[in-house]
């Protein structure tokens, strides 16, 4: 009698499992559609594509069969975006000290922050509402110029959602309220040249941190230093070319005062498109045309969402558009906030081509629109809601309902 149980036992779990993978597996197809693709192709109207496995595995083929077909009816479909730069999952309530675990005094070189992201957060939701599938979250650090390790999730809700940890050393110079950032500069210096020397004489097992700076010296590993003043932009270009590393500048106010030596070093910058006046005096030069111009001048750019962008990634399709207003141009804003980024750390993802992540996203008009909305969305191609919590909200207090207007359960 056992044994006839656990061979039903194993029946049923060979079963599930079965079932499980036939749900994975199901292939779909958006026909009809305005298809930006963010590669050479350009824009293809009246576009199919067919996501299968969780991957776009053709463009416009001969007689696509597929278990379900979405009619796009001429409506704008893009690779997802993606955030950069916020602590998305790693905080709920800002003022609550339980809720965020984005940083620590201890943090330093090895700190991976993406141990503790929370795929269910109610923040994510409300993030794909603006069309967000992935996102770069980064440590705020702690007492170290060393804020930790930055990773790249996506935002589909799933406990296997990170995607590829530990894609780029998180570095903060520039200002001080106390001492002098020449210190912070010398700190990083020192940490690259020292390594670089006891690398050829330690035979020893590498530490964590020794890893992660082998992957920064090896050009494996991006380091993103959060940066603003041009004099340590310029500094940074020195130290790109003294130490072949690959360097990407965040915050980058006065970048635009170098732009061409940016360009040339092909060092990337993550802007925000809506600083248009100096928070500090290391930002004197915040503009709202600073993203076209870094764009004309052949700099990689990368639009990220300024302040608490944690619970305001939303708005990156806005302040995409925002950008265009002042001359980036239309397709630049969309690489800004797709495929910009995934080439920087890595992605397979960030273009519609075959052979890339299934992220997409249907749009009812220009997504850079204050007007357009979300018509549908796929992570990994599986479909997604974007009902958040505030949804939620309205309708409970919009809805007639039997139980007090202020009920809470």
């Amino acid at each position: 009698m056992k044994k006839l149980t656990k061979s039903f036992s194993l029946s049923l779990v060979a079963a599930s499992l079965l079932s499980i993978t036939a749900v994975q597996a199901e292939s779909v197809a958006i026909i009809n559609a305005t298809l930006h693709t963010s590669t050479e192709q350009g824009v293809i109207e009246g576009a199919t594509i067919v996501m299968d496995n969780g991957k776009i595995v053709a463009i416009n083929p001969a007689s696509p069969k597929t278990d379900t077909v979405v009619d796009a009816q001429g409506q704008i479909v893009t690779a997802g975006f993606i955030g950069t730069m916020n602590q998305l999952g790693l905080v709920e309530v800002g003022a609550v000290a339980g809720s965020r675990d984005g940083g620590d005094d201890k943090a330093g070189i090895d700190f991976d922050p993406s141990l503790a992201f929370n795929p269910r957060s109610s923040l994510i939701p409300y993030a794909r509402k603006g069309g967000i599938t992935q996102d770069l979250i980064a440590p705020h650090g702690g007492d170290s110029i060393f804020a930790g390790l930055a990773s790249v999730v996506d935002l589909s809700g799933e406990f296997d959602s990170v995607n590829k940890n530990q894609v780029a050393l998180v570095v903060h110079l520039g200002e001080k309220s106390k001492g002098s950032r020449a210190m912070s500069m010398k700190t990083l210096i020192d940490k690259l040249e020292g390594h670089k020397s006891a690398k050829e004489d330690d035979k020893k097992d590498p530490s964590k941190e020794q890893k992660v700076l082998d992957a920064v010296l090896g050009g494996e590993m991006p380091v993103i230093v959060s940066v603003q003043r041009a004099a340590d932009i310029f500094e940074l270009i020195k130290l790109k070319n003294r130490f072949a590393i690959n360097v990407v500048i965040h915050g980058g106010d006065d970048a635009v005062l170098l732009a061409d030596e940016l360009a040339k070093a092909a060092i990337p910058v993550i802007i925000s498109s809506i600083a248009n006046l100096p928070g500090s005096f290391d930002s004197l030069h915040a503009h709202l045309a600073n993203a076209g111009k870094l764009e004309k001048a052949g700099v990689k750019v990368i639009i990220g969402v300024a302040g608490d962008s944690s619970h305001n990634v939303y708005q990156l399709r806005f302040d995409a558009g925002n950008a265009v207003s002042y001359g980036m141009t239309q397709q630049g804003a969309l690489n800004a906030v797709t495929r910009n980024i995934a080439e920087v750390f890595g992605l397979n993802s960030g273009a519609v081509a075959e052979g890339k992540r299934a992220n997409l996203v249907m749009w009812s008009a220009d997504p850079f629109e204050l007007n357009s909305h979300v018509s549908k969305m796929w992570i990994n191609g599986e479909e997604v809601s974007t009902q958040s919590r505030q949804d939620k909200l309205r309708e409970r207090y919009t809805t007639d309902s039997a139980m007090p207007r202020a009920y809470t359960k």
